[in-house]
């Protein structure tokens, strides 16, 4: 009974102060400084009082709701059905329609690419959007994957001092419409691949060098490491240097070792969807 009281007196103080916080509030013009402090400490209560009602209740809240809405988890489960179609050779496909995700594989002998050479991690993933935002069939999307695998193709085949277009395979999911930028995040957030622009390592196989400004710019660490694209070569300065681009691989394979089977990206991808 006593324990009752208490907590029933506490309440009351806690009505109590609330109501001279407002009144408070509403007497006194806050600064934009002051009152943004103002909201966060309010916040910061309304979270800590709702901690303290979960805690109350005798039936536990789930760690996470499994929302199926959720882009982002859509653009897992696409990036999923990219991974399971079959690779083909970068060197050779036929025109197909359609738009959405790819992924490009290494399997040669390139010493700085051994980690992940023959391996499940993609050196490289992309989309390619649609021609039509609201395309409902591969025919209205245009056949905007091919196309995009095809200047990756011709841009790897002109650095054949380093590279063999022959070691390059590839997997593609065509996707409905709006949806291969969400499977593209996770692409990378999953494999974290070294060419692309968000691993921040060897960036630059997308570049092109059709403008003057463009050929202004430093050598990307691509075309550093991979000479033969025409317009890259006049340039006077590398954006890094091969000695920095070898470190920064070193560094980068240590923390993310590659997949080398199938089973051990179903691993990772469950292991994400596990609920704590």
């Amino acid at each position: 009974m006593n324990n009752r009281k208490t907590a029933s007196g506490t309440v009351d103080a806690l009505r109590a102060s609330l109501e001279t916080l407002t009144t408070e509030a509403n007497d006194y013009s806050l600064s934009r400084a002051k009152r943004k402090k103002f909201e966060t400490q309010i916040k910061e209560a309304i979270d800590e009082l709702t901690a303290l009602l979960a805690k109350l209740d005798p039936i536990s809240q789930p760690t996470s709701v499994f929302d199926p809405s959720n882009p982002k988890v859509v653009g897992r489960f696409v990036a999923l059905a990219m991974v399971a179609q079959d690779r083909q050779p970068l060197s050779d496909f036929p025109k197909f329609y359609g738009s959405g995700v790819y992924a490009i594989y290494y399997r040669g002998s390139f010493p700085a690419y051994q980690p992940i050479s023959s391996t499940e991690t993609p050196i490289y993933v992309g989309q390619a959007s649609p021609k039509l935002s609201n395309a409902r069939t591969p025919s209205e999307q245009g056949p905007k994957l091919c196309s995009r695998l095809n200047e990756h193709r011709k841009n790897i085949a002109k650095a054949m001092s380093t590279l063999d277009l022959a070691d390059f395979e590839f997997r593609s999911l065509v996707v409905q419409s709006g949806w291969e930028t969400a499977a593209e995040d996770y692409l990378i957030h999953l494999f974290r691949p070294i060419w692309n622009n968000e691993t921040n390592i060897l960036y630059g196989l997308g570049k092109h060098g059709d403008s003057a400004t463009t050929r202004a710019n430093k050598r990307s660490p691509w075309d550093t490491l991979h000479p033969g694209r025409a317009w890259a070569a006049p340039s006077t300065e590398d954006a890094k240097t091969v000695e920095q681009i070898d470190t920064e691989l070193g560094n980068h394979f240590a923390t993310h070792p590659a997949y080398p089977d199938l089973e051990s990206v179903m691993g990772s991808f469950i292991e994400e969807l596990r609920q704590g």
